[in-house]
């Protein structure tokens, strides 16, 4: 178990070094801009100056790798709690504690697919 934290937290430590590596947006700007509009200059900037990507679809991209990663995580917990429960030779406690990592990998995986729906479904309002 402290193998799964330790690689969640190292995802998550490493996801921050990425995101923490993206440069500046310029403030040199005289012309006040709000945070979508600085964000979005933000984002055109690291393109090259190239308006085609839009920020919505960034973050979007940047989401989904997101729920991709912890869906993996989820079901990886819950394939642990099998091996868990088929290796605990009837022991009350071994079984009781492998069925709550079964519950606990599942509660996330439904946690997950339910942000995914709600980012998508605020996402699809975004871009209309």
């Amino acid at each position: 178990m402290k193998r799964i934290i330790s690689l969640i937290l190292a995802l998550v430590f490493s996801f921050g070094l990425v995101a923490g590596a993206a440069p500046a947006v310029n403030a040199s700007s005289s012309k006040k801009v709000n945070g979508v509009e600085q964000a979005q200059q933000g984002v055109n900037s690291i393109n090259g100056g190239n308006n085609s990507v839009n920020l919505v679809e960034v973050v979007s991209t940047i989401l989904n790798a997101v729920f991709l990663v912890v869906g993996i995580i989820a079901v990886v917990v819950i394939i642990i709690g099998g091996i868990n429960y088929m290796t605990s030779q009837g022991d009350p406690g071994k079984v009781k504690k492998a069925k709550d990592t079964i519950l606990y990998g599942i509660v996330g995986l439904v946690i997950t697919l339910l942000a995914f729906a709600i980012v998508s479904f605020v996402i699809g309002a975004l871009q209309k």
